[in-house]
């Protein structure tokens, strides 16, 4: 048990490291851009979700975009209001890695790290933009291998076996887990990738798969609560804003869970494409419904946070 754990926890930290590693590649040569386009493109609430959409999906990390639009709200030189519409795109465009992730592309793990690499040592920017993406790609690739590898013994464990079976019958534990493993590692992307083989081995029910993904668009709002610790209200107002909008996301789908599964299990017959698909059907659906009412909403949580210390 302890060498399966173990090696599982080494394929995370390969997972999250390729993670890391491509989103600087892809953000690195217009990182200034990103902000300077976060403040000149945010006048209008649809004008800031377009935004947040294409930033979060060069960028491959709704948590960075939002420490990004946390810091500029706390220097004073963005508005709370401006923030929702920003955070709605946000959700969506962090779904794109999921997608990618699915992709069968085994064959080209071993290119995509040896181009990288010597792209990397080329000292071009261009060059580090594209070998750092080619190596994140490839790294991860080789954790979903080993996820998929290690899916069938871990399964096998007593406790993980009785566990998965609580999943399937309450969903309630399914957005915990996922709530308190995204919170954890930092990354929903991480625990989409995690449950992507157990749902191919036909380990977890998919209902309980698309709980965990709920769970963890909750989880990945504690990176947002960390980053606006010790700063002014109004960046704290943009953390709340988050939380609140991904919860408020997840209570709208709940009732509705068995006939969203088999909207998706009409999308495709492939266990792991389905989970990717629920993640961008969830968050375009949540945010489009949100996104008219992003006025009443900045004036609504003000109002709940106004009379608390913050």
């Amino acid at each position: 048990m302890t060498h399966i754990i173990s090696l599982f926890a080494v394929f995370l930290t390969i997972f999250i490291y390729g993670m890391t590693v491509m989103r600087l590649g892809l953000n690195s040569a217009s990182h200034q851009k990103l902000k300077k386009w976060l403040l000149h493109y945010t006048d209008h609430t649809w004008k800031s979700f377009l935004l947040g959409i294409f930033i979060t999906a060069l960028m491959q990390s709704s948590s960075a975009v939002m420490v990004m639009v946390i810091g500029l709200v706390a220097a004073g030189v963005m508005g709370f209001k401006q923030s929702i519409g920003i955070i709605l795109g946000a959700n969506i465009g962090t779904t794109i890695t999921t997608e990618i992730i699915t992709f069968q592309m085994d064959q080209y793990i071993l290119p995509f790290i040896l181009i990288g690499v010597l792209l990397i040592f080329l000292n071009r920017n261009w060059s580090f933009s594209i070998g750092s993406t080619l190596f994140g790609l490839g790294c991860m690739f080789i954790a979903m291998n080993g996820f998929e590898m290690l899916s069938e013994p871990l399964t096998e464990l007593n406790v993980v076996q009785h566990f998965l079976q609580l999943t399937d019958h309450h969903l309630f534990i399914s957005l915990a887990l996922g709530t308190t493993m995204t919170a954890i590692i930092q990354s929903s992307t991480a625990t989409t990738a995690i449950i992507m083989p157990l749902m191919n081995e036909n380990l977890l029910e998919l209902t309980s798969g698309i709980a965990i993904l709920l769970g963890a668009n909750v989880g990945t709002c504690v990176t947002a609560l960390i980053a606006s610790l010790g700063t002014k209200k109004e960046a704290k107002l943009v953390a709340f804003a988050h939380v609140w909008i991904n919860l408020i996301g997840v209570v709208l789908f709940l009732p509705f869970l068995k006939v969203f599964a088999e909207l998706v299990t009409f999308l495709t017959i492939l266990p792991d494409v389905q989970i990717a698909h629920a993640s961008v059907l969830f968050n375009v659906i949540s945010s489009l419904l949100l996104l008219p009412c992003a006025g009443l909403l900045a004036t609504l949580i003000t109002k709940i946070h106004h009379s608390r210390p913050i």
